[in-house]
């Protein structure tokens, strides 16, 4: 062991001597008091008990602190307790994995499929949401849920809204008919990268959140390059 490892122990059993007799004096001098003294003493023991609960309250409801970057509100500040990186670490699994967040190229795949794909993670980032507990907000700054709920009202919904309704309408009058025929097959794959543009900013977001070290990594090149014009 190192001469500093033994001078910091001496240090704190010396700390912790000290600490003791304060204290064993304190109960003593305590012991001899009556009446407001008594109870002026009892109340400041009580403050400072309460006083170091809230502090370690705090310490593990305010896990850490991190910026983001996300589409609607450019940078937020988030203050990530324990449960939050949990709920984080949910919704970025439910939407890491899902083929509607990946780049979907001209004549590429249907977007029957990618639409599909987007109305089950609306349907499951709703009941992780709904499932977890409020998270606690300890300032200003707002929450993972809270983060997870602006992709649904504002990415998620408005583009399903249009384009599902619009897209099954279309497969009823056309049963037996190419999807490639479909006259907005064009302008729905426009808007759906755009949007899975902004999707990729919400999935990075909640693996930062959630602690996952480079998550546009695991988000493919494309990801990967978005984040390094953003961070440039």
């Amino acid at each position: 062991m190192g001469e500093g490892w033994v001078r910091s122990r001496w240090a704190r059993g010396f700390t912790g001597l000290l600490v003791g007799a304060a204290l064993g004096w304190l109960v003593h001098q305590g012991l001899q008091l009556t009446g407001p003294e008594l109870f002026m003493l009892l109340g400041a023991a009580a403050g400072l008990v309460g006083g170091l609960l809230l502090h370690a309250y705090a310490r593990s409801v305010r896990l850490t602190e991190i910026t983001v970057t996300v589409p609607q509100f450019s940078e937020l500040r988030f203050a990530v307790t324990r449960d939050g990186q949990q709920v984080a670490w949910k919704l970025f699994v439910e939407t890491a994995t899902r083929v509607s967040t990946q780049a979907l190229g001209p004549g590429d795949g249907r977007m029957r499929e990618a639409l599909t794909s987007l109305y089950g993670l609306f349907a499951v980032t709703r009941e992780l949401l709904k499932e977890a507990h409020p998270g606690v907000q300890t300032g200003p700054e707002p929450t993972v849920e809270q983060l997870g709920i602006a992709m649904l009202n504002l990415e998620l919904r408005p583009f399903l809204s249009r384009w599902h309704p619009a897209l099954r309408a279309w497969e009823l009058a056309h049963p037996d008919t190419a999807e490639s025929e479909w006259a907005d097959d064009a302008a729905c794959r426009a808007e759906l990268a755009q949007v899975q543009r902004r999707l990729a900013a919400y999935v990075q977001s909640f693996g930062r959140l959630a602690g996952v070290a480079r998550p546009e990594v695991l988000l493919g090149p494309a990801a990967s390059e978005d984040a390094g014009r953003r961070s440039g």
